[in-house]
């Protein structure tokens, strides 16, 4: 009999975080050419620890788009993260280019997109 408190007792405990708490699942990009070398990227995970990790993502779905449509730079016009419901999205602009564009804020595809690799962080 006092078997049956002790488990309702354990059930309302919290429960302790494992590894796969903190491994962000992917869960897919959509791209759109907005005009000419314009850019926009959609993504969506769940696990994100921040906005700069749907950030990265947006980032190395880029850095792959550019190499796929055969450039090698891109310079991030604008990034918004929204999160609901465990769902964390971003809406990413960048222009892509064959060579370095001016601005503060650019990219080397192949360098970026080796490192999203090594992160393991999915592209395009």
């Amino acid at each position: 009999m006092m078997l049956a408190p002790l488990m309702l007792l354990a059930a309302c405990e919290p429960q302790v975080p494992v590894a796969e708490d903190f491994i962000p699942d992917y869960k897919g990009v959509e791209t759109q050419l907005l005009d000419g070398d314009l850019v926009q990227f959609n993504v969506a995970m769940t696990k994100a620890l921040s906005n700069q990790d749907v950030s990265d993502y947006a980032e190395c779905a880029a850095a792959q788009y550019t190499l796929i449509r055969g450039y090698g730079f891109a310079r991030h016009v604008r990034t918004n993260v929204t999160e609901e419901g465990g769902i964390w999205r971003a809406d990413a602009v960048y222009t892509i280019s064959p060579s370095l564009p001016k601005g503060l804020k650019t990219i080397d595809a192949e360098v970026t997109a080796f490192q999203c690799a090594e992160r393991g962080i999915p592209t395009v």
